[in-house]
């Protein structure tokens, strides 16, 4: 059948964190004055981004280090979230066209009492902690404590989170993950986390790290999103990194595992040269996990410009009828006090092979205009959320 738009795919790359302040709301979750992208490029003193400068970053905010382009080579705008809340799941889902006007619960003072004991009494164990926390200091805190006795390390954030850490050699990765399976399964109705968090980690006391084979367990989106649109009209719908996480698997075709930013990078220019696919959804997690949730701006920078220096390497694989989509799904400014997601617009660039040059978007009243934008691009029926700007992009 013919398509009745002059594009064929999308690519979805979503930059985690990446957020560009200016959120109206933003008093009202403690982040007035939040700028993910402006605030770390003050603070080392500016940034290094020729290629999404000429995409239009620098429309966006004020970034020292990425002016305004003259004649900027792609469409640029901001994205305003209106659902409740500024975590990793509402972000993913309001993109995918679901926004959430109730906020997932979240714990400020640990979990209740009777929750924890009925978990420990599933997976036949106590549990250390029990309280908000950055993972890396609760880590170092009590880590020797879980390494003598075998006892998991439960934690939560800001975010509506269910976190357990362990170490790989105390308790086995599969065993971590079977625990937070049994946390998924307990936290439901009124403690409906958005997300339980398998955190392993290696080393000995003084000297913990993380280990990439985090996992996600997501809830199950409560709706319809276009990832299930795509899928039930026969579109290839291809997960990179933790997509599949962040939406339980519904609505995909297909999942890449990835172990970092650059490892997602890789595994999409792998489909964009030799899969047949129709959107290509891709996470790149590094931004928020490594460097926003441990207040590192030297850190966020460097990531920032590795990305950047491999943005042509993607470009160059574009097709005729691709679009490219950058965006992000909320803030994590690592020059504030706080260790946890902040409430931000975030960037949103388009660029292809036949996509116009210099478009302003404008500030957009939704993200689910991403899932609006994509349905008419890959000509679905979408009666969802968000306002299209596909005929923006027309050259």
């Amino acid at each position: 059948m013919k398509r009745r738009s002059p594009f064929q795919r999308v690519i979805l790359i979503v930059l985690d964190s990446v957020g560009c302040g200016d959120a109206p709301d933003a008093a009202a979750y403690g982040d007035e004055g939040s700028n993910t992208l402006a605030n770390t490029a003050h603070a080392v003193g500016g940034l290094r981004l020729p290629n999404l400068g000429r995409l239009g970053l620098g429309y966006v905010t004020s970034i020292e280090g990425v002016p305004p382009d003259p004649a900027p080579q792609g469409c640029f705008g901001r994205l305003t979230e209106v659902s409740a809340g500024k975590d990793t799941t509402t972000g993913h889902w309001e993109l995918a066209g679901l926004p959430l006007l109730k906020p997932f619960p979240t714990y400020p003072h640990g979990f209740p009492p009777d929750l924890i004991a009925e978990f420990e009494r599933r997976i036949g164990r106590c549990v250390l902690g029990n309280y908000p926390a950055s993972g890396t200091a609760i880590i170092a805190e009590l880590g020797a404590q879980h390494m003598r006795t075998g006892c998991p390390i439960v934690y939560t954030s800001a975010d509506s989170v269910f976190q357990i850490a362990a170490h790989e050699e105390v308790i086995p990765v599969e065993e971590l993950y079977r625990m937070c399976q049994i946390a998924r399964d307990l936290l439901n109705g009124e403690h409906a986390v958005a997300r339980v968090i398998a955190r392993p980690f290696v080393g000995q006391p003084g000297s913990f790290r993380r280990t990439e084979r985090r996992k996600d367990f997501s809830l199950p989106p409560p709706a319809e999103t276009i990832l299930d649109v795509l899928k039930a009209s026969g579109k290839v719908v291809i997960g990179v990194g933790k997509i599949e996480d962040i939406f339980a698997s519904r609505g995909l075709t297909e999942s890449v595992h990835t172990t970092n930013n650059m490892d997602s990078v890789n595994a999409i220019l792998d489909l964009l040269s030799s899969s047949d696919t129709d959107l290509i959804f891709a996470n790149l997690v590094d931004f928020d996990m490594l460097y926003g949730h441990r207040n590192d701006p030297y850190g966020y920078a460097q990531a920032l410009e590795q990305f950047d220096a491999r943005l042509p390497e993607i470009q160059g694989e574009l097709r005729d009828g691709d679009v490219l989509i950058l965006t992000a799904d909320h803030g994590n400014d690592p020059t504030t006090p706080s260790t946890d997601h902040s409430r931000e617009r975030v960037p949103i660039l388009v660029t292809g092979l036949r996509v116009r040059c210099g478009v302003a978007l404008g500030t957009r009243t939704s993200f689910a205009d991403v899932a609006a934008t994509i349905a008419e691009l890959l000509a679905v029926r979408w009666n969802g959320a968000g306002q299209s700007f596909a005929s923006w992009l027309i050259a």
